[in-house]
């Protein structure tokens, strides 16, 4: 890493900025029935959080991966198995929502009550995740 190129405060804000943008999104798309893509989005927001949670306690530009456990787990994050298993399945949902192979199952499987469930979910990871990076 180049550290004089490197800011951890600004590289912070970029990723919280780029989450809270996604939040909005997720929101647009779950009010508009676009199940699918609103949890794809809650994806990117937690997975932006983790890294902005990354480069608080690492001091260094998080890694390029999409799998949320494992991002978490590089950042040394204390995670409850609940909360495993949930960064789990919402790493699937880049997965199924951006393959085409898996998009029309995962759609399906994308009710409004799952989606509920699961964006509701998202709302509470959020605020967690937020918490931790301004400690």
């Amino acid at each position: 890493m180049d550290n004089k190129d490197f800011n951890k405060n600004k590289l912070i804000e970029y990723w919280i900025a780029g989450s809270d943008d996604d939040y909005e999104t997720m929101i647009v798309m779950f009010d508009s029935k676009r199940f699918s893509w609103s949890l794809f989005i809650g994806h990117l927001m937690i997975e932006k959080l983790l890294k902005a949670y990354y480069v608080k306690v690492k001091s260094d530009y998080p890694p390029f991966i999409h799998n949320l456990l494992r991002l978490a787990e590089k950042a040394e994050l204390s995670l409850t198995d609940d909360i495993k298993k949930q960064l789990v399945t919402i790493t699937a949902f880049n997965i199924n929502a951006r393959y085409d192979d898996y998009k029309m199952s995962f759609k399906k499987q994308c009710t409004t009550e799952f989606t509920e469930e699961w964006i509701d979910k998202l709302k509470k990871l959020r605020p967690w995740i937020k918490t931790l990076i301004q400690q």
